[in-house]
């Protein structure tokens, strides 16, 4: 009786510590509604994105979804991943090979910089590795989910794709030809918009995929030429760029550090892992 006790506590103790480790659902989020009540809704989009991206990260988001949490089974979620890595051998083969061609390859298209590319190829090489394993390996394996892993990182480097384009035009600035733009040690580390540098801008870039006579909901693109009757550049809006103001240039300024990385994944991991916060 007593050791029966015990293993219950210990797989409870386990679960507990799987769970922790976890990706969130890529594709759903829960809420708490008026009545007390958990519910689930999709999660939204990141604005700033043009159609193409919003597209991919949608469809992106709807495989993992159904590959690594698709079904649920006494609290336990699982996806065809499961089911696939029952078959011996070839079962492991074919699951990374799913990871590949229906996420990591789709996420190319969306035109990230090779160093998140990396990132996701080596979430799947853990997750095939760990896969050749026997019985541990099956059961670390349902706890890693490389497909939600690799939604969630794509999801946090196109919020911050959306992010700068929508400062960048709220500063009057023309993201193509930020991103275009020659970048020199002197200018690299320039903040040219609030919390955006020139190398943040080329590493995101934002804007990209944009087709010519899109508009993007919540931008405001920059008029060419544009000014209004002081001479000064204006975005469609009508905002001005140009004077700042007096407290602006007398607050202390302190310039971005630049990495290869520009701002994203400064701790993305913890992002991914964190618990969903009830609305």
């Amino acid at each position: 009786m007593s050791s029966k006790l015990m293993m219950k506590a210990t797989n409870k103790l386990f679960e507990k510590h799987m769970d922790k480790y976890a990706p969130v659902d890529p594709l759903y989020e829960e809420y708490t509604d008026d009545r007390g009540k958990k519910r689930r809704r999709k999660r939204e989009i990141p604005p700033g994105l043009s159609a193409r991206d919003v597209k991919i990260l949608k469809s992106i988001k709807r495989r993992a979804h159904y590959l690594d949490k698709g079904f649920s089974l006494c609290g336990f979620q699982f996806g065809w991943t499961f089911f696939i890595g029952i078959i011996p051998g070839a079962g492991d083969v074919l699951d990374a090979l799913l990871n590949y061609c229906l996420v990591v390859r789709k996420a190319r298209k969306a035109d990230i910089p090779p160093w998140l590319l990396r990132r996701m190829l080596f979430n799947n090489a853990v997750s095939a590795g760990v896969g050749l394993v026997p019985i541990a390996g099956d059961i670390i394996l349902a706890a890693w989910k490389a497909n939600s892993r690799n939604a969630a990182l794509l999801e946090e480097f196109l919020r911050i794709r959306g992010e700068e384009l929508l400062k960048l035009e709220a500063a009057g600035k023309n993201p193509a030809a930020v991103v275009a733009g020659s970048s020199t040690s002197k200018n690299k580390g320039k903040e040219i918009a609030k919390g955006v540098t020139q190398a943040d801008a080329q590493q995101v870039k934002p804007g990209s995929g944009k087709a010519v006579d899109e508009t993007i909901p919540g931008s405001s693109p920059v008029t060419p030429n544009s000014a209004n009757s002081s001479g000064k550049a204006t975005t469609a809006s009508g905002r001005s760029t140009g004077r700042k103001s007096l407290k602006s240039w007398m607050r202390p300024k302190k310039a971005p550090e630049a990495g290869d990385k520009g701002r994203f994944i400064e701790n993305v991991d913890s992002k991914i892992n964190a618990p969903t916060t009830s609305k």
